[in-house]
């Protein structure tokens, strides 16, 4: 069947909509099923009964594909809502349905797997086990290396070839997650497809599998490795001049200048962002080598070690890389900031430099730490942040409230400003004015001033001044001393939501804190809304994770499990595999929060209003659990019931005292 033999209309997106026929050789969709999707959403189902949806906005009902999500059941009406309204406050100019595919509680593989049947696009039953390798290889590089880019960017993954004898062609088979998007087309003709079929398949099958099969490109690494071919290429001094532990400074500046330092860091930057690696770690070892860390899931795992350059070079390298980094000054700590563009994406790096003792007294060791800043990774809903029920509700209610404040405690690296974000996410809206004081601002929240503090700019005058910039919300980076710690309350106490941080190990903890910073107990109980102390956890490969057959019962009576939870819980550890696909062997995949979510009620208020010399923490912890409070050691034995970590893991993270 040509393009003539059909009617062709275009929907909100521009796509190209078939009125009749089935899927074509050039590869695009027939018409649909009997399900009418031009029908109001409060029309028959697909089984004919009512569907009972509350009146929403006309574009919502406009939306194919959220419509027949609504009559499934598959989402409900206040999702829709929540994405139109998002929707209508971005400005976004793609479907609505695309929109809905990024809500927090949608399932996005349904939004898409609907989006395929509405367009009419077959769905394709991909086996990883039965995918030949080959093939799909073969497929990829026959054409140019920017064409390949463009076919593994849009998640093209070749299957197989079909005969259509009725008109005498071949076509190539792809299996994508989204083959509705027009794009496909224009790059399908780039890249010189004339005829091929595109097919439904989950996200989750195919974006591994194309990883797995053809990783992504990481052009400074292959200069490097082109460098290394094309020369022995000993960028370092001598082991005698390593030995005496000197430095030339023009043989230093010359090692500098070569690319393949500067590639290999460039690399490092690109590998962060794709591995998902919170920060970059590069510092020279005992051994006078280079050794360059990731941070993946809160562990550290070596990278690279850089064994041809002097630690020198290479660091002084990173330090030219900056911006506000002086490379020559090698005694004093400094802070500056880099932005890269990654696969698309504008990617922000926080950097840290530290002067390092070492045994030989000419040698300047420095550590670098470099904070990776992905703005895409900020969750934009507390449910994301899969906090137990009980601290979900704690949490959604002290932040509804008109005025009060909210503190986030725990230590560094415990998701406390992934969850603020978050929060602030929440409340932000057209009509608030809202404020964050910070140093530095590590992620740009869309709707709030961001105030930026610097050398002329102290955290305390810039609170002082923040009540004239008429705040309705206000967040305060971190309460580091008494006069920040006063001004922060004053806000809560003169009709602002407050947000901020603190370092304490829990939440009983941070209302002595208070106390010793000199904060008057009437001003804590009755400014401060809720205390939420915060850890991450690392959640288990879902795909190789095992059954633990003896879990030790003395131990798990120790951290609080009942012999009925003993009985009735499969405990589960990580698992060997080696080559599993979604963990790359390490057993775990991810993380998620576990929380302390003290709310003050009037009880522990009194409790705070009544103390005299020092605030009673037990008293606090003991009345807040009776409240319904779980503990940071509760709420790991919740997640370790549910199967999503280990025991050990639960032993990593929280103190069991």
């Amino acid at each position: 069947m040509s393009d003539k033999d059909v009617n062709t209309y275009r929907d909100e997106e521009g796509f190209v909509f078939l009125e009749t026929g089935a899927t074509g050789g050039d590869g695009r969709p027939g018409d649909t099923d009997d399900v009418s999707v031009d029908s109001p959403v409060g029309a028959l189902s697909r089984n004919g009964t009512a569907a009972a949806t509350d009146e929403l906005p006309a574009a919502l009902q406009r939306d194919r594909v959220v419509t027949a999500l609504l009559r499934a059941q598959s989402i409900t009406p206040q999702e829709a809502r929540e994405t139109h309204a998002e929707w209508t406050r971005t400005g976004e100019r793609t479907a609505l349905w695309r929109v809905l595919a990024k809500h927090p509680t949608v399932d996005r593989t349904l939004v898409f797997a609907e989006a395929a049947r509405i367009y009419a696009f077959r769905e394709e039953v991909v086996d990883p086990d039965q995918i030949n390798a080959d093939f799909v290889r073969r497929v990829i590089e026959q054409f140019d290396r920017p064409d390949q880019d463009k076919l593994l960017a849009m998640r093209l993954l070749p299957l197989r070839e079909e005969r259509d004898e009725q008109r005498g062609i071949s076509r190539l088979v792809f299996a994508t997650y989204d083959p509705t998007r027009p794009e496909l087309y224009q790059i399908a003709h780039d890249v010189g497809l004339a005829h091929f079929e595109l097919r439904y398949a989950p996200e989750a099958i195919v974006a591994p599998l194309l990883d797995e099969l053809y990783p992504r490109r990481n052009e400074y690494l292959e200069r490097i490795e082109a460098d290394e071919q094309a020369s022995s290429f000993d960028l370092g001094a001598s082991y005698e001049e390593r030995d005496r532990g000197l430095v030339d400074e023009e043989q230093l500046e010359a090692e500098i200048n070569r690319s393949s330092l500067i590639n290999l860091f460039e690399a490092a930057l690109v590998e962060a962002v794709r591995m998902g690696a919170s920060d970059i770690h590069v510092f020279p070892s005992p051994a006078r080598e280079t050794e360059i860390h990731m941070r993946v899931d809160g562990m550290l795992q070596l990278w690279h070690t850089q064994d041809k350059v002097h630690p020198e070079a290479m660091l002084a390298v990173v330090k030219d890389r900056c911006l506000n980094v002086d490379r020559f000054d090698r005694e004093v700590a400094q802070d500056g900031y880099i932005q890269r563009t990654v696969d698309g994406s504008l990617i922000r790096y926080r950097v840290s430099v530290l002067p390092l003792a070492d045994t030989s007294r000419e040698v300047k060791a420095e550590s670098i730490v470099i904070r990776v800043l992905d703005d895409r990774r900020v969750f934009t809903d507390l449910r994301q942040i899969n906090l137990q029920p009980e601290a979900l509700a704690r949490f959604e209610k002290a932040i509804t409230q008109p005025h009060g404040m909210v503190i986030m405690t725990g230590p560094t690296g415990s998701g406390k400003s992934t969850t603020l974000a978050a929060a602030l996410h929440s409340v932000i809206d057209p009509q608030r004015n809202v404020l964050t004081v910070e140093d530095p601002v590590e992620y740009i929240l869309p709707g709030a001033r961001q105030i930026k503090l610097g050398p002329r700019l102290h955290l305390e005058d810039a609170l002082r001044s923040i009540l004239r910039h008429d705040p309705d919300i206000v967040m305060v980076g971190e309460m580091r001393d008494r006069p920040t710690a006063e001004l922060a309350i004053k806000l809560a106490n003169t009709g602002h939501l407050t947000f901020s941080t603190l370092h304490t190990n829990d939440a009983p903890s941070a209302v002595s804190r208070l106390y010793k910073m000199g904060v008057e107990p009437f001003l804590i109980a009755y400014a401060i809304n809720l205390i939420v102390a915060q850890r991450l956890v690392r959640t288990l490969c879902p795909a190789c994770r095992q059954v633990d057959p003896s879990p030790d019962p003395v131990l798990l009576r120790e951290l609080g499990f009942s012999d009925a939870e003993m009985r009735e819980t499969d405990f589960y550890r990580a698992g060997e595999n080696r080559s599993c696909r979604k963990c790359a062997g390490s057993g775990y995949r991810g993380r998620q929060a576990i929380a302390e979510a003290l709310y003050f009620s009037r009880a522990i208020r009194h409790l705070i209003v009544e103390s005299e010399e020092s605030i009673d923490e037990d008293a606090i912890r003991d009345t807040a659990i009776a409240e319904g409070m779980l503990t940071l050691l509760a709420s790991a034995r919740e997640v370790v019931k549910r199967g999503d970590t280990s025991i050990d893991e639960l032993l990593r993270v929280v103190s069991t005292d």
